[in-house]
């Protein structure tokens, strides 16, 4: 990673800890330039890459703020991996899977309908990779992506689509996390099959159903690897 990457990691990783917390300042360039051993130039571009995803601000005479959360790109890839690095917030967590409870039930729904031979070819691929290299893998949670990423392409739905490198990224991230955390995570590439299996005979009721179990079950086990102590502290509301 280039230095003023690194850089952008460190206080990305901060701001979503909450280390430095929205309406903070950051320290000026000159001292942050020397903080982090790089030259001024590099800084300023790691400030550049946080305003664009949301995390940062500046403000004439004040400086370089942290923005609240209503201002993060959360579906940022960088943004989302960032929060996974140590203990994720328990309330992130919740939205993110809300958010896919809410798109992902309905765009498989749309996808038995609406899928092409080729989609649905790229879709058995993914999970053929899955099979074979399991979730446990980069190359296995490469495949996994492919097959949601192709999943939401055969919704038909523009809008929906425009949401799959979000999407995919938070189910690497999450399914990385759960595989790192929980020694013997649930084997998820039954329910994925029954998702498949439903898409590919066009029942659009069972690939709904089916995908929402599999989104339900990654919300379980991604707070058990959160605290596999106690593992969810009560119910989350959901829709449908």
């Amino acid at each position: 990673m280039r230095l003023h990457g690194t850089v952008a990691r460190e206080l990305g990783i901060r701001i979503v800890s909450g280390v430095l917390t929205p309406g903070e300042i950051l320290e000026g360039e000159i001292a942050a330039s020397e903080q982090f051993k790089v030259s001024r130039t590099a800084y300023r571009e790691a400030i550049r890459i946080l305003a664009a995803k949301g995390l940062v601000h500046s403000r004439p005479k004040i400086g370089t703020q942290v923005s609240p959360r209503s201002e993060w790109h959360l579906l940022d890839p960088d943004v989302l991996g960032w929060i996974f690095v140590g203990e994720p917030d328990e309330g992130l967590i919740e939205s993110l899977f809300e958010l896919r409870r809410i798109v992902e039930p309905d765009a498989a729904r749309l996808a038995a309908i609406r899928r092409s031979e080729d989609q649905l070819a790229r879709m058995k691929a993914g999970l053929d990779g899955v099979a074979r290299h399991g979730f446990h893998s980069e190359e296995g949670r490469r495949c996994d992506q492919s097959f949601h990423s192709a999943l939401l392409e055969a919704s038909g739905n523009d809008f929906i689509v425009s949401l799959t490198s979000g999407v995919a990224a938070a189910i690497a991230i999450t399914t990385a996390f759960k595989q790192h955390r929980l020694p013997a995570p649930h084997d998820a590439l039954p329910v994925h099959l029954r998702v498949l299996e439903a898409i590919e005979a066009r029942d659009a009721q069972g690939a709904h159903d089916a995908m929402a179990k599999l989104v339900d079950r990654g919300l379980t086990d991604t707070m058990e690897a959160r605290d596999p102590a106690g593992g969810r502290k009560g119910p989350i509301a959901v829709c449908c």
